[in-house]
């Protein structure tokens, strides 16, 4: 009842304006207050200066940070050419290029794939010679070969050390098996590369001996492979299992007094070379080698290559197959063009035989007309001193389980060729 006169009274605009002038009348009287002069103290007083304007008003462009540039490359001002005492000429890969053949061209302008001016040896466009090119073509430089030959023989004698035992060997061998280790090093088609050296000797910095695991193309002829890890790393292989091998690093090698060995930061393009097939072949005339290709070509294929498998009974397949047939076919759908063109060259030399044709992704050799077979143990001899096995077969470096010999047998016939008896020979000492 109170609430609703007191909202009919401001309702009426006489006393609303009566209301008012009172409330004013009175806030006037009762603000009479007295006035202090106060004058803050120095410290706290504000000057006009020193007020910082609003930054959202105003805002000012921050200072950007430059932008991080990693070192190039190409910089040659940053790096030292850097010296290595390893005697011999550094090339891309050891096993699938020879010194003995020489290109006919390049197919770019030759620069270093280790960087310009990373190292002090001139790249020539398919290595990097120990023995500068210039010096040598004055003088014949025959006592420098020499000489290097000797100090890579001294080198490896010192740190290799006298030879191991069966008890030292069996205890390295134990600790490279797949269950207790899983340091390992593939090589795959491009071989024993220059890098992979670089890889080994950081293994041994930690480890005696490092498992390799070979695939591919270099599988053909592992008596190659063994050479030049053995050549080039002054270490021993102590343990060969078709395409598992175990490589020791010698008593006396210090890992802190290691070869220096300048990384390629690049794959260098590979030169040209002569054709591996001409139009036609050695002694017969363009009719006789047309159908012999046509002829080759419908031959049953002694063998189908697979894939990353394990090359290493092709060769005496083929020598095996040479004594009863003439040309021989060996399949290889699936395999890179340049993967099947590398094999054939490397049967064309150890065979040895005559290369027909690589149409179709097949490889056609033919044994040639003056053909003799080759005396009994001929090459056996040479191809059982690169097999390793401590204490026979009772002791053995665990494989994976998934890898294959790297052949599909077309024939029970060719089940028989493919067995390879080496690896189960008494071990060297």
């Amino acid at each position: 009842m109170i609430l609703h006169i007191i909202s009919r009274q401001l309702q009426n605009p006489k006393l609303h304006s009566l209301y008012s002038k009172l409330f004013s009348s009175s806030s006037i009287s009762f603000s009479k207050l007295k006035e202090y002069d106060f004058s803050p103290p120095e410290h706290l007083s504000v000057k006009p200066n020193s007020i910082k304007p609003n930054v959202h008003e105003n805002p000012k462009p921050k200072r950007q940070k430059p932008l991080y540039k990693p070192p190039s490359s190409l910089n040659t001002t940053d790096f030292k050419p850097l010296h290595s005492d390893l005697p011999f000429d550094f090339r891309f890969s050891y096993t699938e290029s020879s010194p003995d053949v020489r290109p006919i061209g390049l197919r770019e302008p030759k620069y270093s794939p280790f960087g310009p001016s990373r190292i002090d040896r001139v790249w020539t466009g398919v290595c990097a010679p120990v023995i500068d090119p210039i010096v040598k073509s004055v003088d014949d430089g025959n006592e420098e070969a020499v000489n290097l030959e000797e100090k890579i023989k001294k080198l490896r004698d010192d740190i290799l050390g006298k030879p191991l035992s069966d008890a030292e060997r069996t205890i390295l061998l134990d600790k490279c098996q797949r269950v207790r280790t899983k340091r390992q090093i593939n090589l795959g088609r491009d071989g024993f590369t220059h890098n992979i050296l670089n890889d080994i000797h950081n293994n041994w910095k930690t480890c005696e001996a490092v498992r390799l695991r070979c695939l591919g193309v270099p599988t053909v002829d592992m008596k190659n492979v063994c050479n030049q890890l053995e050549d080039k790393t002054s270490g021993k292989i102590i343990y060969r299992h078709g395409g598992l091998l175990v490589l020791y690093r010698g008593r006396h090698y210090k890992p802190k007094e290691r070869p220096v060995i300048p990384v390629m930061l690049w794959r260098p393009h590979e030169p040209i070379y002569p054709r591996l097939i001409r139009s036609t072949i050695d002694g017969l005339t363009i009719d006789e080698t047309k159908e012999m290709r046509k002829r080759g070509l419908s031959v049953p294929a002694l063998a189908k290559l697979v894939k990353n498998g394990y090359y290493g009974n092709l060769v005496p397949m083929v020598r095996d197959a040479f004594l009863t047939e003439v040309m021989v076919r060996i399949d290889c759908k699936g395999l890179n063009k340049s993967d099947y063109k590398k094999i054939g060259y490397k049967l064309r030399d150890l065979v040895p035989c005559v290369l027909v044709t690589f149409k179709k992704e097949q490889i056609v050799i033919w044994r040639g007309k003056n053909y003799t077979a080759p005396e009994p143990r001929q090459f056996v001899d040479d191809d059982i001193s690169f097999d390793y096995l401590v204490g026979g077969s009772s002791h053995t470096v665990e494989e994976d389980g998934s890898s294959s010999n790297g052949y599909e047998s077309s024939s029970s016939e060719d089940e028989l060729l493919s067995s390879d008896s080496k690896l189960f020979a008494a071990p060297i000492r």
